[in-house]
């Protein structure tokens, strides 16, 4: 029998779970408050469930199963954490620090496949998909890092940004959602989660069916078909065409708004022209639109690549919001560590076959 990680299981999976293990259904809230209120890392802490269910507990599951390797802390406060998985592979988690409360941004794949030739995330294919409870794990273990460090902190909201493309693990990413989202657990709200996918208009559909008010962004980085798709390879299978009417659905199905993420590459992505055909794309959205502007972080190994100059990024800004498209320049955190998304872990492979 092969145990699994108990963040995994949402309360109502967790007590359909017990009931059918001769447990009685009160158990599911009592354990669930030991591992999300009272954030115990031993079933042996819970000390008001008789012994028969701690066993129980002991032999299905575990309560910690990732280990970290490195933690980064950036003077601006920003922490990355390296995580080794049980199966040996490594992934990256981060915590930043905003006015508004603490951020963690969580990965959802071991590598990934969407190739968009900027990223240092896809430097690594994908190995495997992230179970929920692995996801759900890298909040569990920043927030023993903040309550370790006495200062009453939470983690507030989050992010789905790192490693991967969570719309490819879809059913782990909606469970980590419900357990995360929970109000008798850590009671992250719903718009405090943004959803990052580079595209896949599928599953776009299926997310507006969900009838959740967790906030949606898409990775466009260019308006039009050509170049999106010499960026980011996910275009050939969902082009324009196939991802703004996917987009459109959302918007009238939930009336939310949605963010568009827009890295700016020197030459290649950042010219007016850009500027004027990615204010006609989103024009009849605009009222539901944002659109976020990422100064780039260079990848030694996408080294075709450059940081836009200040000077490029304020004139796209200001072409956008000249023709009524609202958006902003995203506030950069932790640049005097491994900023780029991927950068630590691939870095660390490559120490280890150094090594071996």
């Amino acid at each position: 029998m092969e145990k699994k990680s108990i963040y995994g299981l949402t309360l109502d999976q967790l007590t359909s779970w017990l009931i059918e293990h001769g447990q009685k259904k009160f158990r599911a809230a009592q354990v669930w408050d030991w591992l999300y209120k009272k954030r115990v890392t031993d079933f042996s802490q819970m000390k008001n469930l008789n012994s028969d269910c701690i066993e129980l507990l002991e032999e299905h599951f575990f309560i910690q199963t990732l280990k970290q390797e490195i933690k980064q802390e950036s003077e601006d406060g920003t922490i990355k954490f390296l995580f080794k998985l049980q199966d040996g592979n490594l992934i990256e988690t981060v915590l930043m620090r905003f006015n508004y409360g603490l951020s963690v941004c969580v990965t959802t794949q071991v590598g990934c496949n969407i190739g968009c030739t900027f990223c240092a995330s896809g430097l690594l294919k994908k190995n495997r998909d992230l179970t929920s409870g692995e996801i759900v794990e890298q909040i569990m273990n920043v927030q023993h890092h903040l309550d370790e460090a006495g200062k009453d902190e939470r983690v507030s909201h989050i992010v789905v940004m790192g490693i991967g493309e969570p719309f490819d693990n879809y059913d782990n990413m909606m469970d980590f959602f419900r357990v995360v989202n929970d109000q008798k657990g850590l009671s992250i709200g719903a718009r405090h989660i943004t959803v990052s996918t580079s595209g896949l208009a599928n599953k776009i559909y299926d997310f507006a069916d969900e009838n959740i008010q967790i906030n949606l962004a898409v990775s466009l980085h260019a308006p039009n078909n050509e170049l999106r798709t010499r960026i980011m390879k996910i275009n050939k299978a969902y082009p324009l065409e196939k991802l703004m009417p996917a987009i459109d659905y959302y918007l009238e199905k939930t009336n939310r708004r949605i963010t568009f993420e827009y890295i700016l590459l020197k030459d290649v992505n950042d010219h007016k022209e850009e500027a004027i055909q990615l204010a006609k794309l989103l024009k009849n959205k605009r009222h539901l639109s944002y659109v976020n502007l990422i100064p780039y972080n260079p990848v030694d190994e996408h080294n075709q690549y450059q940081r836009s100059t200040k000077e490029s990024i304020l004139k796209f800004y200001e072409t956008l919001m000249n023709h009524g498209i609202n958006c902003g320049v995203r506030v950069e955190q932790g640049t005097d560590i491994d900023a780029a998304c991927g950068q630590l872990r691939s870095k660390q492979i490559k120490k280890d076959k150094v090594r071996s």
